[in-house]
């Protein structure tokens, strides 16, 4: 007897959607038929809705241990369930300590076992650090973070920027592991010079902010990691990429054989600069690199029509909301709290307004991550024998995000008030459920004592295991 049973739904497979019937055993996907005979514990009927793969989040700061406060293990992996993504990768900075050593790794595994998703960790790349990629990478990150420019914060376990000597030799060591790099690529010179002249000429606002980091900061940067690169030899992950002018140097790098890969984010598909005004979003849509033009963000959606890119990640960054306030948009915090959202935002932007197959969407939400990462074939795609990690979607139901909806620590997002026109039903981990919308009428009272108090524990997946 299977232990699930999902029946009539619109399966996104690979290179399809085809109404299927899902059978689960034993948190694995055992059965994929039109018509599943065999009985099950659970029944949940799918008609007229789709199951995609749970989304594989490769970019999120939960900020645990030390900082809590601003986001913890509990409540982002609450809000990444309700938004349907079932894996999510830690970044290692603004934890106390941050994860640059073995020790601080132990330390974030204890505050991740709050987790009710799967999970992997990044290590970092810092100054000092060197010879702890090696311990870190044996101890299961699954890759390593570094900052082309400063990345903000003070005071102590302050996560630094990786001056070019750290980068160069950085690479070496991550290459010789067969690791990789994630890179936040924006050039530090540039940006610093042309904050420091708007600032002393009182250009304080978020139009003043934005023509600070341009896209020419983040293609300089962009051009200097892939030489090192080049010259090294190492695996190159580039996160949150705004740009579709980035993009094309990063796909010309690939045409030339090198190993890199690229991330946008949802924040640069759904909100643009105006977003950023005060009669708007303000600072709560603050981020760096920034929100780019209307014109901009339509090239960076022909990239990804394109195949261009090989992940979407939320970069999910919150602060306590007191952080986000100033009058000077350089002084608030820079980062977007968007992790309940992703999965929304891409189906509605790109398949429903943009008609972008949902092959497509997928591939850059879950089976792109996982793959890259090391977690495929256990995570990212549905087929037979991976996790049945699964997301339950109405795609012809529209609802308005509400700060009520929010799962996160702090109930701020700039997509509140945003009509969405799909809505997440469930979402299941290797075949629980750790999400359901209250509303749904899709699952029987059967699963519904997980909803009333049970917590399904995520598990650590280690790098390339």
């Amino acid at each position: 007897m299977l232990d699930l049973k999902i029946t009539g739904a619109l399966v996104v497979l690979k290179h399809e959607v085809a109404r299927l019937d899902i059978g689960i055993l034993d948190g694995k996907i055992v059965r994929l038929a039109p018509d599943l005979t065999e009985q099950a514990s659970e029944l949940v009927d799918g008609s007229g809705l789709h199951v995609l793969p749970g989304m594989v989040d490769a970019h999120v700061h939960f900020n645990e241990p030390g900082m809590g406060h601003w986001e913890g293990f509990a409540s982002g992996s609450a809000a990444l369930a309700a938004g349907g993504c079932t894996t999510f990768i830690d970044m290692p900075l603004n934890g106390l300590p941050p994860t640059v050593t073995v020790a601080a790794l132990h330390e974030k595994l204890l505050a991740a076992e709050q987790s009710v998703v799967d999970f992997a960790l990044w290590g970092g790349l810092v100054p000092g650090n060197l010879e702890h990629l090696e311990p870190l990478s044996a101890a299961g990150v699954i890759g390593f973070k570094a900052f082309m420019s400063e990345p903000g914060g003070d005071g102590v376990g302050r996560f630094e920027r990786a001056d070019s000597a750290t980068l160069l030799e950085g690479m070496q060591q991550i290459a010789k592991l067969g690791g990789i790099l994630a890179l936040h690529a924006e050039d530090e010179n540039m940006v610093v010079v042309m904050a420091e002249q708007a600032i002393s000429h009182g250009q304080l606002s978020a139009y003043d902010y934005a023509a600070s980091r341009p896209i020419a900061a983040e293609c300089s940067a962009v051009r200097q990691a892939l030489a090192m690169a080049e010259q090294t030899g190492c695996a190159l992950h580039f996160v949150h990429i705004s740009s579709a002018e980035a993009v094309w140097l990063i796909q010309e790098a690939k045409v030339k054989g090198m190993d890199v890969t690229v991330e946008t984010c949802p924040h640069y598909l759904a909100l643009t600069v105006d977003d950023m005004q005060a009669d708007k979003h303000g600072t709560i849509a603050k981020c760096a690199p920034p929100l780019r033009s209307p014109v901009e963000q339509a090239k960076l959606w022909d990239v990804v029509a394109a195949g261009h890119i090989d992940m979407i990640a939320s970069d999910h960054s919150p602060s306590p909301f007191e952080l986000k306030q100033s009058d000077n948009f350089f002084e608030a915090w820079g980062g977007i709290a968007g992790a309940q959202s992703s999965l929304e935002l891409m189906v509605d932007e790109g398949h429903l307004k943009r008609k972008i197959a949902l092959p497509l969407i997928s591939q850059m939400l879950s089976h792109g991550p996982a793959k890259r990462f090391g977690l495929h074939p256990r995570k990212g795609e549905i087929a037979l024998g991976s996790d049945a990690d699964l997301v339950l979607v109405d795609l012809a139901r529209p609802y308005t995000l509400e700060q009520g909806h929010l799962k996160q620590r702090h109930a701020y997002s700039p997509y509140v008030g945003r009509q969405l026109s799909c809505r997440v039903l469930a979402t299941w981990v290797r075949g629980r459920l750790v999400y359901q919308w209250k509303e749904s009428k899709a699952l029987n009272k059967s699963i519904m004592p997980i909803l009333a108090g049970e917590k399904p524990a995520g598990i650590w997946l280690q790098g390339h295991s």
